[in-house]
């Protein structure tokens, strides 16, 4: 546990917990709490999500599972959502950790989706926002609605705040998907995504609009030649030079846009 917390990230979804409910009413101890669930619960699936990828880093450290094995990181991440679980109901949070519950459900729904749709390379644009919306902005969502609801927001501003959340969290993955291909943030391109096998948009809509011989061939080089640097380096080129990367960042704005404006009308 110690080694954990050593090794806490920017804590950006409890930032999220705090602003949403500054909102409506000064913070008080359930936002406190509110917060705290969701850095918890969030760890508990870095650390489970480590072993599901057999990763042996995280946040520049050894991981838990890379330093402990699978056994310890497993029953670390199960200690660390019981944690969670039980501030929220000896607290009696019980509206919070509903809401919390609900992430962490979709959470692991887009995972498997991921999964499954990773195995044959068929990913629509419609099955790619499904994936990140369960697995990514479902706790960005989640972190706002909480933080409204610990500072006595209604329904309706719970509602809207949730929806601000998911807007801001597909927006945040989108970004995460372009850093793949040498965002400007980063420079050089990593492709570990592709190397992974995982179908982000930049890479979906330069298949769906490749002609035919072209898409099978990136098909190929992301099916079998993942771990060839010359084959991958050359996808990402390809995706650069047809606008996959602007096609995205446009998305990515759009969604930016929307809950930003989201923001400006909701109710008091």
């Amino acid at each position: 546990m110690t080694y954990i917390v050593k090794r806490k990230g920017k804590q950006v979804r409890p930032m999220f917990v705090f602003l949403s409910a500054k909102l409506f009413a000064p913070i008080n101890d359930s936002t406190y709490r509110a917060a705290s669930l969701v850095e918890l619960l969030h760890t508990a699936t870095l650390v489970h999500d480590d072993v599901v990828d057999d990763s042996d880093e995280r946040r520049g450290f050894f991981s838990v599972n890379a330093l402990w094995k699978n056994k310890i990181a497993v029953l670390v991440g199960d200690y660390l959502l019981s944690k969670g679980l039980l501030l929220s109901v000896k607290n009696k949070d019980f509206h919070l950790l509903e809401i919390v519950s609900e992430s962490v459900e979709a959470m692991s729904e887009g995972e498997l989706l991921q999964i499954e749709k990773t195995r044959n390379l068929n990913l629509s644009e419609e099955i790619y926002y499904d994936i990140i919306r369960k697995k990514t902005a479902s706790l960005i969502a989640s972190c706002c609605a909480i933080g409204a609801a610990s500072a006595g927001a209604n329904a309706e501003q719970i509602e809207q705040m949730r929806l601000f959340g998911e807007k801001i969290g597909i927006a945040f993955q989108m970004k995460d998907d372009l850093l793949d291909y040498g965002d400007s943030d980063i420079g050089k391109p990593t492709g570990i995504d592709l190397k992974e096998k995982k179908l982000t948009l930049p890479i979906i809509y330069t298949i769906n609009n490749a002609d035919s011989n072209t898409r099978a061939y990136i098909i190929n080089s992301i099916k079998n030649h993942n771990t060839d640097k010359k084959r991958i380096a050359e996808v990402i080129n390809y995706v650069n030079q047809h606008n996959g990367i602007n096609y995205t960042r446009k998305a990515m704005e759009q969604y930016k846009n929307d809950a930003l404006q989201i923001l400006e009308n909701r109710s008091e």
